[in-house]
């Protein structure tokens, strides 16, 4: 028998660690029935089943795929998408409901973690835009030619140390804002600069620079005036601040005028290309990856996924 077109096929990612997993998706179960969507769920066990789960309702037809987790889920989820054909990724729509430890993504179109009912009604409309991605290209330490495709940012630099640390001492404390603040804490001991050559636009960038977003959206505040449709990917590049300026830095950060601090250099292109950044980590969508090895290329593809937004 045919799957019905209008059927979801939901994937479930609860943030593991919490005791409210299960109540989180009965509140998300309960308004799904409350609004007669016909759906099938899967439950990702561990965040590297995700692409396997993704993979699978992709392959068995489903026309609308909800992801109910956080920027790293969603960042698989649109991996799957661009390794599958042209016409199988233009007949999906992907949708969102933000359940994740970062939800930048969702943020950047208003979608909330306790406004369950809102969201559900606004992707029951089923109103679909086009949207971009960035893709950084580089070579693993096989000396394999890879590249992995993102929604919302490349940090490359102090931040991307400051998500290690908070995802290490996440596993100590079990608390968001305990690792945040002793990740910053831990941050004083920890390079704060790395020597780099970076080629933006006609721009050669070849110093010390504390860290860069390459943001295809928000980038966790590090390119606010980002859009994912325009065709064209919003840079940071960050200078080493004295101490006193960096905290400014952050507060900057908190409020949204990042781009206000003057060792903030802004940037708008469709490439950039990093030959050197010594031993500075690297993220994709809030979750690091192998470092690349050799210079790395990061380009824009203009409307490639079908994504689910407000109404």
């Amino acid at each position: 028998m045919a799957l019905n077109e209008k059927r979801w096929g939901i994937l479930y990612c609860p943030k593991h660690g919490l005791t409210s997993t299960k109540k989180r998706w009965a509140k998300i179960e309960a308004c799904l029935k409350k609004n007669e969507i016909d759906y099938d769920f899967v439950q990702s066990e561990r965040p590297d089943s995700v692409v396997r789960l993704v993979n699978m309702l992709i392959e068995n037809g489903y026309k609308t795929i909800v992801i109910v987790g956080g920027d790293s889920a969603l960042n698989d989820a649109v991996n799957c998408l661009m390794s599958a054909d042209k016409a199988t990724r233009e007949s999906i729509a992907l949708g969102l409901i933000p359940n994740g430890i970062m939800n930048d993504f969702a943020h950047y179109w208003n979608f909330k973690e306790n406004e369950i009912e809102q969201t559900i009604d606004w992707l029951k409309e089923h109103r679909v835009r086009k949207v971009d991605l960035g893709c950084i290209h580089y070579v693993n330490g096989k000396g394999e030619k890879c590249h992995r495709y993102f929604l919302n940012c490349v940090n490359i630099g102090l931040i991307s140390s400051i998500m290690n640390l908070r995802e290490q001492t996440r596993r100590l404390f079990g608390s968001r804002t305990l690792s945040f603040i002793f990740s910053l804490v831990l941050m004083i001991f920890q390079r704060l600069d790395y020597k780099m050559d970076i080629k933006i636009n006609s721009d050669i960038i070849k110093r010390r620079v504390m860290t860069v977003c390459i943001g295809n959206a928000y980038g966790y505040g590090q390119t606010p005036n980002a859009v994912p449709y325009n065709g064209l990917l919003d840079v940071s590049v960050v200078y080493h601040p004295e101490m006193t300026q960096l905290l400014e830095g952050f507060y900057l950060l908190i409020t949204g005028k990042f781009l206000n601090h003057h060792s903030v250099h802004p940037y708008r292109t469709q490439e950039i290309i990093v030959n050197k950044a010594e031993r500075a980590m690297v993220s994709i969508d809030g979750r690091l990856m192998n470092n690349p090895v050799g210079p790395y290329t990061i380009t824009v593809e203009q409307e490639v996924i079908n994504f689910l937004i407000p109404a």
